[in-house]
């Protein structure tokens, strides 16, 4: 019988046992610490099918973490009801008004918006209404329908909602949203792509997007370089299993403020969606 002898990253002693043993041991205990530190770090990037940068907060540390909340910002100290004041536009500005125990873990552009940086779908900033939800036929890529509705309560349980079912469970008030963000066109509807997306389609932007996921993780991707809808769609769907996912912008205000990959774009954007971590 083989003598395998093992020292590196937790593991260590020798074990007269089959070395087939030994490797599925390891490979268990590889995977475990790979797991494990994925889940200390919020980004990354991937390259298959196309390159990408991924950020990534647990549900689980949503609802039990007190420390780490999902939020979306639009005005400075959330003063969303006054009209003179000016939008935050940037990162850099978010971060500059933001508590002195408040950390920005990573952030992202939240929505589409208008010519004066407004955002043109429902909008709920800490339980208040600052757009209704907008269910109006029209062009461009919020109107290609169905779109949906990124929300979460004041417990933190984050939801990902075509449209329509939305304004139904707004009716019925089966949904009470601390925060939302209305976007389109969905990318993943209940683990089915898009109906009008092409897989040939030659419309190639850099993209970004949001997924809940059946690992418990909500993820939020950019591409990094340019994407159609399809393959954009297929990376939540295939890759990350996400059984509803949401177009959140793409081109020049598809941003993402990630300090772990070095990433911290400088773009103007409405409102955003980030992660805080408080002391």
């Amino acid at each position: 019988m083989l003598l395998i002898c093992l020292f590196s990253s937790g593991l260590g002693g020798c074990n007269d046992s089959d070395p087939s043993d030994w490797v599925t041991s390891i490979k268990d205990s590889i995977n475990s610490h790979d797991h494990n530190h994925s889940n200390d770090n919020h980004c990354d990037r991937g390259n298959v099918p196309f390159t990408y940068s991924l950020c990534q907060i647990s549900q689980d540390k949503l609802l039990h973490d007190k420390h780490l909340s999902l939020q979306l910002f639009w005005k400075p100290n959330n003063d969303n009801s006054n009209h003179d004041i000016t939008p935050l536009y940037k990162f850099a500005n978010l971060i500059s008004t933001l508590p002195a125990t408040d950390k920005l873990q990573f952030a992202a552009n939240a929505g589409m918006y208008n010519t004066e940086f407004a955002p043109i779908g429902y909008t709920v900033i800490k339980g208040k209404e600052i757009r209704s939800l907008n269910l109006k036929q029209g062009s461009g890529n919020f109107h290609l329908l169905p779109n949906g509705v990124l929300w979460w309560d004041k417990s933190g349980k984050v939801h990902i909602t075509e449209s329509q079912q939305m304004q139904t469970l707004l009716d019925d008030g089966t949904a009470t949203p601390w925060y939302a963000t209305q976007s389109g066109p969905m990318l993943v509807i209940d683990g089915h792509i898009h109906p009008k997306f092409n897989l040939e389609s030659t419309s190639k932007k850099f993209r970004n997007g949001v997924g809940v996921c059946d690992d418990g993780y909500i993820k939020f991707v950019n591409s990094d370089e340019p994407v159609n809808f399809y393959h954009f769609a297929s990376l939540f769907k295939d890759k990350l299993h996400c059984p509803n996912a949401l177009f959140l912008d793409g081109g020049i205000a598809s941003a993402l403020y990630a300090p772990e990959i070095s990433q911290h774009d400088d773009k103007n954007m409405g409102v955003m969606v980030g992660v805080v971590a408080t002391e």
